[in-house]
């Protein structure tokens, strides 16, 4: 029986979504009126957290009556489904630390705990908890408060710019320029060494930031002008001094860190060639064997000196759909 090239294991955390981003309405004032009336608000504070519930397996909505009768400004449409409309507002309440992180919780900021004792987490916390439904409302909401937050003047003109299309454009005050949402493509690579399909070991490297243990696959942001194929082979000889080949493409998942489209690839690489790693961004390198690998999965992400991605992470994903092949 001939095996087949590995795949992802499951579609990943970010790239589950059930609502209707319905386009036409968000120019439609009076639709998105009505729309409101019948909306359930999600809310994001400064550090991308919002308020969960069910040991953080779902997020915890309010009814766009408990926000106000008249759609606020600030307001942006994520979509609908069925006979409600999912909005996303910034949130300005006072917290206090305390939270406890979720199971296999991989957070940017800490959690956080209201003045009424509701818990708040981050994307990257939580994104793996939730269903579908919630997960790319989160999504989504994240990915549009970052961009308003870094997208309040005109890039032509530096005059500030008012939000327009129900959040999903920026409307310049002085030339009337309209802008936006921005998605910067990433490319996130699996190495292995070629034996046989699917190869025998993987190739893992980890940040000097990162908690002691924690390794994942390679991944750099696509530059101007740029093929996706091209950017795999500049990065992977950039951060850990290897050619590669064979480059085919897995999977993709938004990433709004702040902005980023996380665009997965598997490559295969020379296991006896020297690793030179990029100074500042890559602490170590080794190539691990699958037997390790799996270990590690079933160890709830991790064994030894080797802790794995979080689940939010489409990198899990490609290791899971390695570790089972071969």
């Amino acid at each position: 029986m001939t095996a087949e090239p590995f795949g992802l294991a499951t579609l990943p955390a970010l790239s589950r979504s059930t609502i209707e981003r319905d386009e036409t309405a968000r120019k439609d004032d009076a639709r998105l009126d009505r729309l409101w009336k019948a909306g359930q608000v999600l809310l994001v504070d400064r550090h991308g957290r919002t308020p969960v519930r069910d040991d953080a397996t779902a997020l915890a909505l309010r009814p766009s009556s408990a926000i106000g009768d008249e759609r606020p400004v600030q307001a942006s449409l994520l979509g609908e489904q069925g006979d409600l409309a999912y909005w996303t507002m910034p949130a300005r309440e006072p917290f206090r630390d305390g939270a406890v992180p979720p199971p296999n919780g991989w957070g940017l900021w800490p959690g956080a705990v209201s003045a009424t004792g509701e818990q708040w987490h981050d994307l990257r916390g939580v994104g793996a908890l939730l269903d579908d439904t919630d997960a790319g409302l989160f999504t989504t909401a994240v990915a549009l408060a970052n961009w308003h937050a870094r997208a309040r003047f005109c890039a032509a003109c530096g005059s500030p710019v008012e939000v327009t299309a129900a959040g999903w454009a920026a409307t310049c005050t002085g030339c009337h320029r309209e802008e936006y949402p921005r998605t910067d493509p990433a490319v996130i690579c699996l190495i292995h060494d070629g034996v046989g399909v699917n190869g025998e070991h993987v190739l893992l490297a980890r940040q000097p930031v990162w908690p002691p243990g924690r390794y994942s696959v390679l991944a750099g942001f696509v530059e101007a002008g740029e093929s996706l194929e091209a950017c795999v082979e500049r990065e992977m000889a950039e951060e850990v001094g290897v050619g590669v080949t064979g480059i085919r493409y897995l999977g993709s998942q938004p990433w709004p860190f702040p902005r980023s489209v996380m665009i997965g690839f598997a490559a295969v690489a020379d296991r006896d060639a020297p690793l030179v790693l990029a100074e500042g961004e890559i602490e170590r390198a080794r190539w691990v064997p699958r037997a390790e690998v799996r270990e590690a999965l079933a160890g709830d992400g991790e064994t030894g000196d080797l802790i794995l991605p979080g689940a939010t992470s489409i990198a899990l994903q490609m290791l899971q759909g390695w570790a089972a092949a071969g």
